[in-house]
């Protein structure tokens, strides 16, 4: 079977983007060296939110099945990527005819999906910097790095439901424990690995 599947590999230059957000997921893509840019915004476009990945590294799998089959991002080569291809037609007959395919994919797919309800409550009943830290390692990819959030302070705080004293004052201790920097637009997660252990550190 795997003889007979087209196999597509794509070279991205110069940050050339490769993905538009609201694109139909209809092929499934491996970063299989460079690296990626992923640009992803809020509804009203005013919070943004920048990661990198590096290959190896798969793009977008959760968006290849289910209601929602749109990529919700951009995707850049940063400067450069190199991608393999397959159909999601050819992918659906590798999973059929092969178990360790399609354990694979059933276990990036749990591995995405599975949220733990501590994490979940958080959001709304845990402290500051444990919602914050819930919002980001939600939004990005779990061996990203130079993560960016572009955002006036106004945006985030209104965002998080709480005032301007305190989401200054939980963005200053969390820069001091060497979680984060930020500035008046920008903040800027020095560990992810750190902000996700947050969301445990007072259970």
């Amino acid at each position: 079977m795997i003889e007979k599947i087209r196999f597509n590999f794509l070279k991205y230059l110069n940050n050339e983007k490769f993905i538009s957000a609201n694109d139909s997921c209809q092929q499934l893509r491996f970063l299989i060296s460079g690296k990626a840019r992923i640009e992803i915004f809020n509804m009203n476009r005013r919070i943004r939110v920048l990661e990198t990945i590096s290959g190896p590294n798969v793009i977008g799998a959760e968006y290849l099945f289910g209601k929602t089959t749109a990529y919700p991002y951009n995707v850049y080569a940063e400067p450069e990527a190199g991608i393999l291809q397959i159909e999601k037609s050819d992918y659906l007959k590798i999973i059929k005819s092969d178990s360790v395919f399609l354990f694979n994919m059933l276990n990036y797919l749990s591995r995405n999906s599975q949220t733990p309800m501590e994490a979940v409550l958080s959001l709304t009943s845990g402290s500051i910097a444990e919602r914050l830290a819930f919002w980001i390692t939600s939004l990005t990819y779990r061996n990203a790095t130079d993560i960016v959030i572009h955002s006036k302070h106004k945006d985030m705080y209104t965002m998080l439901g709480i005032q301007r004293s305190s989401f200054i004052n939980t963005l200053s201790e969390l820069k001091e424990k060497g979680y984060l920097d930020f500035d008046n637009s920008e903040i800027r997660i020095t560990d992810r690995d750190k902000m996700f252990e947050l969301m445990n550190s007072n259970k």
